[in-house]
């Protein structure tokens, strides 16, 4: 069985086409999307609505959560004020921009799936099992992850949030992240990065398994001027650009 996985979308119109057609060339049986629909970029209606037109099974984020239930703060973790300042705007603006029908589908997304395929137990959630704003980067503890594999038992947990893509392998079970669509994040200390978007294609059977980290380019200057024409913060645009400068 074949299974698209991708997450953090952030109101990136663009990168989330691109990712559609890529997908689609794999034919997978299921996809699923790890949340995060809206925030940051300058189309939450356009993202909300292709991800309703092909029925993508999508799980509740942070930012989905807080848009949806009109709440006035994220829960992201912010390393300082000015960072929570311009969380501050990316979410005002996105909740005065979304439609009425677009917020309501956003309060119906789950916090999290369990679904099992060829004999496996999967676990799909936006944060972690726990918390829907939990940052588990690839070196969280063992410790840690061996705990969430065996108080949900199940053999794969696919998580979001980071918005940097990792397959982690612990004691025969998976902690995957497919990094983000429409807002990926550089590695630390790095002020340029690969503007592409990402997500995990899985093809699961009975005896074996592939997961594998999918990179595509897309017109992400599109992206990043719809952010400045919109009147959005333009460190917005450049980050879509690959850019912390």
């Amino acid at each position: 069985m074949k299974i698209a996985v991708f997450s953090d979308v952030h109101s990136n119109y663009e990168a989330l086409k691109g990712v559609l057609e890529d997908i689609k060339l794999f034919k997978p049986d299921k996809i699923l999307c790890l949340g995060d629909l809206v925030g940051y970029g300058a189309s939450p209606n356009e993202v909300i609505e292709l991800i309703r037109e092909n029925n993508i099974t999508t799980i509740l984020g942070n930012y989905d959560e807080a848009v949806g239930f009109r709440k006035i703060v994220c829960g992201c973790d912010y390393k300082n004020e000015e960072e929570a300042r311009m969380g501050e705007i990316s979410l005002s603006w996105t909740s005065e921009n979304i439609n009425p029908e677009n917020r309501e589908f956003l309060k119906t997304l789950k916090r999290q799936m369990k679904i099992e395929l060829e004999g496996l137990k999967i676990l799909a959630v936006h944060g972690s099992p726990e918390r829907i704003n939990e940052y588990l980067y690839e070196d969280v503890s063992a410790d840690r992850i061996e705990k969430y594999f065996e108080e949900n038992d199940v053999d794969i947990i696919l998580c979001g949030h980071t918005h940097i893509p990792y397959i982690r392998h612990v004691k025969g079970k998976f902690l995957i992240n497919p990094g983000s669509v429409g807002k990926p994040k550089p590695e630390m200390g790095k002020k340029r990065f690969c503007p592409d978007a990402t997500w995990i294609y899985m093809e699961i059977n009975r005896d074996d398994f592939i997961f594998k980290i999918m990179k595509v380019p897309y017109d992400y200057e599109k992206s990043a001027r719809l952010i400045e024409e919109k009147g959005l913060p333009k460190v917005f645009a450049n980050l879509v650009r690959g850019i912390t400068e």
